[in-house]
Formats: structure tokens, sequence, C-alpha cells
């Protein structure tokens, strides 16, 4: 199932704001441990997804924008 930039953004955003820095450890370690099984489809989006957490939470990017992704 596809999943624009802008929904990844608002579900980290809602993270942040339910969970704070749980909510980026958490996500580091689900990426860990889906590499670590030779999954890398959802290591690569439980790591992206940890990338926005961290953004969110240093304020370099604002909750509910779509972001620019390169």
């Amino acid at each position: 199932m596809p999943i624009t930039a802008k929904d990844l953004c608002l579900l980290a955003s809602e993270l942040v704001t339910e969970h704070g820095a749980v909510a980026r450890a958490f996500a580091q370690r689900a990426s860990a441990t889906c590499a670590a099984e030779g999954n890398a489809e959802r290591a690569h989006f439980w790591l992206t997804l940890s990338v926005l957490l961290e953004d969110i939470e240093a304020h370099r990017l604002e909750p509910g924008q779509t972001p620019t992704i390169q």
C-alpha cells in the first residue's frame, strides 16, 4: 500500500504528540529488527519514520506540512 510523504509526516506528527522521544526510539528499534530479519522494505519504512520523528522533535520539520523529499 503506497503512502504519501504528507501521510508519513502526519503519522510522525501524531506519534511525536502522543509519545514524544519514545516513538523515535521504537521506530529505530523496529528498523534494526526488520533489517536483522532481512526485511529491507520494512526496515527502510521504520528508518524513514524515525528520521521524520527526529526532525519534528527538533523543530526542523513542521507537522502537517508536506515535506520535500529528494
